[in-house]
């Protein structure tokens, strides 16, 4: 296995072993994210290897768009945010593409702008859930994800 997050996170997955898993897509898997700091905050992993959007073949990107625009309105519709922020990430360890969903509510950084604001507060284990908060996060999303897909 290569040195990747992204890749030990599905490899997790693959295992029954990563309990922020939501559900298994066509392009990717749903997950809650670690932290939850921003409420609902979920993150959709390519199930390829790649750093770019333009290094995937075309079907499979224009797969893994439309199923990122699903897991966005479904993050949206189970946590009923102010504003849903997307990013595309892949830095770090491994260089994975992932996307970052953070549902966004009036005063949640001290001040408006981007989440990274809150710099290492954002990995703060007080933001760790419990089990019964992981799991109904886990219902909430499933549950819009029905509804979609």
């Amino acid at each position: 296995m290569c040195d990747c997050m992204i890749c030990e996170r599905i490899d997790w997955i693959k295992k029954n072993e990563n309990p922020y898993f939501v559900r298994e897509l066509d392009t990717g898997y749903v997950v809650i994210g670690d932290h939850q700091r921003i409420k609902g905050y979920s993150l959709f992993l390519c199930k390829q290897h790649e750093t770019e959007l333009h290094f995937l073949e075309p079907a499979f990107r224009d797969a893994f768009l439309h199923e990122m625009a699903v897991v966005a309105e479904a993050v949206y519709n189970a946590f009923e945010p102010d504003k849903l922020n997307y990013e595309l990430l892949g830095a770090g360890r491994g260089l994975h593409m992932h996307w970052h969903f953070f549902p966004r509510r009036t005063g949640d950084t001290p001040k408006p702008g981007p989440v990274w604001q809150l710099g290492q507060e954002l990995l703060d284990d007080r933001f760790l859930p419990d089990e019964a908060e992981l799991e109904d996060l886990k219902r909430r999303l499933n549950a819009a994800l029905d509804k979609l897909l």
